[in-house]
């Protein structure tokens, strides 16, 4: 059971760093306008932050500090969420590549809350 919760891990941890290089992408896409440029530096901080912390919660001293830094993953996600409705709803990049993007956000962020309401559990 331990190597499938790991494997789990890492396959989690693998797919927010390929969500943190599509955000980086169309951030790069985006048009040379201030409101652009700082939502484009409020996604890509969010974004990258959820995976940086599941990186940081493999290496929790305590159980404790392991659900934090998830926690702390599951708010960046939705932050992420209302950063990329944002750039959709203002039609600052194309709806179908950010679409993509909430789609894959939205199922990150419900792994994250299961995995943490299972850790509240026990």
């Amino acid at each position: 059971m331990q190597n499938f919760n790991s494997k789990f891990k890492t396959n989690l941890i693998d797919r927010c760093y390929k969500f943190s290089l599509g955000v980086i992408k169309l951030a790069d896409r985006l048009p040379s306008k201030r409101s652009a440029w700082v939502i484009a530096d409020q996604v890509i901080r969010s974004s990258t932050s959820i995976g940086a912390n599941l990186v940081e919660a493999r290496a929790a001293s305590s159980r404790l500090e392991f659900k934090k830094f998830n926690e702390i993953a599951l708010r960046s996600a939705n932050e992420t969420n209302y950063w990329l409705c944002l750039l959709r709803d203002v039609e600052l990049a194309d709806k179908e590549s950010i679409n993509l993007l909430l789609t894959e956000v939205a199922e990150i962020a419900n792994m994250l809350a299961s995995g943490i309401i299972k850790l509240k559990k026990n």
